[in-house]
């Protein structure tokens, strides 16, 4: 794992007020961070303090390989909020042994310990000791294994004694129960499942319920940046995100949602709550996540005439009529600054997003896309040079179109897929929003994906001056392919499948692509495999095949459909191919995984003890910044 800094780049010409909204907002960010850890796993934030408090007492001995192997384990659980994978779900093997832990536990200060009420150490060991060292027990965050029961084979901490029966019946007779309801709730989205003697039941995450003491001081932070609101509209949805939040009820997060896509005149933006359900195998719980950002205005221009355009690629889609929309509502996109991350988007985060996820919402009131510019330029500049692509890149010819063209095209692709292909095509009447279960999240970025790689070949983008000519879609043709089918590899163990439903969609895409036409072929030089994509305009075609077969399952809900699809072409790992492409990428000694340190914001006051400018100080290290997160946004331990 490589950590890199992103820039604040224009924060200095920000107002004194919006610089304040920034800070209060990103003191909101940092505050859900417990909450986090907790969803990815039950007791991630006990051995995280366990850890911690290892890891700074000057009487463990700092110099022995046991100590060295336990700071890399607690630098995996700070990146990854807990102790499995944030890609792979798998669970971290510690590199020290239980008995050297054990140790140092008992030299340690035990008031600093996570210790319950009337805990001795000893059974505070005999607890999480099998959750850290026994690879039997609760061994992968998401399971996506076909034919199993995935929640009680799933350690992230959404459901409690619940079964995948349990679960979905619960929740399809909440559906079945509110049928007629115009504006449908995200049923599940802010809860934990459990059963309680022997009853089925929810824990909704509320500022009066659980994960409360977190939650109010998320609200406290946003009660301060309603005071310094940009206008009348962004302080109604800022009240409204609070009202949700101590209600914990869904249809406030609905009316939130609405509001929110309607705020198109302030500078900064936002993100807090709970959103994606990729952690959760079954699609319906949103793990919490923040985000600051405030408007790249250069930049923005390529998104805003995608935007404006959105009917037009609507229309020419190449899926069926029925499944297109009609009207094209309230689509807007903005290249932005991230300026804090937190939650499921930090240290690791999105390069693009789409919100709100709501489809419903998508239909009568439109989206709102970004692209993170800072965080895309601190991931081209550590990759540039690194020796990747003249590894694993067929031919000069093909890396010279992609060193001409590879930046561009790889966010012209990432604006297609979140402005446009998130937003584009619809349900048909009375299929559900979950139709596709556990598939669900697969087939709608595969969906996203496809809409970007088929119209970034269209010569409406030279048209509309987006990219400089007919030519420049090649080099997303290629990276995209030599990625789904080989170089993604990197990020798997030996042994393993694909889980990730971003990588399973890659591979999905690929694979039919490979399998379907002969457009792309692997080919062998000096021992090593490449890829040559012989054909791209009938590549283009299998892609518009492809999309079109995904929207007809992805509107129709059609569960088998999206099942044989992902188990056939998104899940297998040929074992050869991904150790060679592994001994190829270890002579590289590059970091499959990037992740960010936030910036520190300091305010300054004046002698009136008003916040009289915020200062940005990139010199904080990674562990620092942990440690210190720990202590100051450690609300739930």
């Amino acid at each position: 794992m490589q950590l890199l800094r992103y820039k604040l780049n224009g924060f200095e010409k920000l107002t004194l007020k919006q610089k304040t909204l920034v800070y209060y907002l990103s003191q909101a960010t940092l505050f859900g961070r417990d909450i986090t850890f907790d969803q990815f796993g039950k007791y991630n934030l006990r051995i995280r303090k366990m850890l911690e408090v290892v890891y700074c007492d000057l009487t463990v001995p700092h110099d022995s390989e046991d100590f060295r192997a336990m700071e890399v384990y607690l630098k995996r659980v700070w990146f990854s909020s807990g102790i499995y994978h944030h890609y792979g779900c798998e669970k971290f093997r510690p590199g020290f042994s239980a008995e050297w832990l054990r140790e140092q536990l008992g030299k340690v200060d035990a008031r600093q310990l996570p210790l319950r009420p009337g805990e001795t150490l000893e059974q505070f060991c005999d607890e999480l000791f099998p959750v850290v060292f026994d690879e039997t027990v609760l061994p992968k965050r998401v399971n996506k294994a076909d034919g199993e029961d995935l929640l009680l084979t799933s350690a992230c901490h959404f459901y409690e004694g619940v079964t995948q029966q349990e679960a979905e019946s619960f929740y399809d007779m909440m559906k079945q129960m509110h049928a007629d309801v115009e504006m449908p709730p995200s049923y599940g989205l802010n809860s934990t499942l459990v059963k309680e003697d022997g009853k089925v039941q929810e824990q909704v995450w509320c500022s009066n319920g659980k994960y409360a003491n977190a939650i109010r001081h998320v609200v406290y932070w946003l009660e301060k940046a309603c005071e310094v609101a940009e206008n009348e509209q962004q302080k109604k949805v800022i009240s409204l995100l609070i009202n949700y939040y101590e209600s914990g009820d869904l249809n406030s997060f609905n009316q939130y949602c609405i509001e929110w896509l309607k705020e198109h005149d302030s500078s900064i933006d936002f993100i807090n709550g709970f959103i994606e359900v990729y952690g959760d195998p079954l699609g319906l719980k949103g793990s919490w996540e923040g985000l600051v950002e405030y408007i790249d205005e250069e930049a923005t221009k390529r998104t805003q005439t995608i935007s404006r355009n959105a009917q037009w690629f609507e229309d020419h889609s190449p899926v069926n009529p029925r499944f297109r929309k009609p009207v094209v509502k309230g689509v807007s996109a903005n290249v932005i600054c991230a300026a804090m991350l937190g939650g499921d988007e930090y240290p690791s985060t999105a390069i693009g997003i789409n919100l709100p996820n709501a489809d419903w919402i998508r239909a009568q009131y439109g989206s709102k896309s970004i692209t993170i510019s800072n965080i895309t330029d601190a991931y081209n500049k550590a990759a540039h040079g690194n020796g990747f692509k003249e590894e694993f890149v067929i031919d000069e010819a093909t890396l010279s179109l992609i060193d001409q063209y590879g930046d561009v095209c790889d966010d012209l692709h990432t604006d297609l897929h979140e402005c446009l292909g998130h937003g584009s095509g619809q349900l048909l009447p009375g299929v559900y929003p979950d139709a596709l279960k556990a598939y669900g999240n697969t087939i709608e970025e595969a969906r996203a994906d496809l809409f970007g790689l088929y119209y970034i070949a269209d010569p409406k983008l030279v048209e509309l001056g987006l990219v400089p000519d007919g030519e420049a879609y090649k080099s997303q043709y290629y990276t995209y392919m030599m990625n789904g089918l080989m170089t993604q590899l990197i990020r798997i163990t030996p042994g393993h499948q694909i889980e990730e439903a971003h990588m399973r969609n890659r591979a999905l895409i690929a694979h039919w692509c490979y399998e379907n036409g002969d457009a792309i072929r692997f080919v062998k030089r000096e021992d090593k495999t490449y890829i040559e994509i012989t054909d791209y305009v009938q590549l283009r075609h299998l892609i518009a095949r492809l999309l079109a077969e995904v929207q007809r399952i992805k509107s129709e809900g059609d569960f088998e459909a999206a099942r044989q699809l992902v188990e056939r072409y998104a899940v297998k790992v040929d074992a050869v191919l991904h150790a060679e492409v592994l001994e190829r990428y270890r002579r590289l000694n590059l970091a499959p995984y990037k992740g960010f340190i936030n910036p520190m914001m300091l305010p300054v006051y004046d002698e009136h003890g008003a916040i009289c400018d915020i200062q940005i100080n990139y010199s904080e290290t990674y562990a620092h910044q942990m440690l210190r997160y720990s202590s100051e946004y450690g609300t739930l331990i």
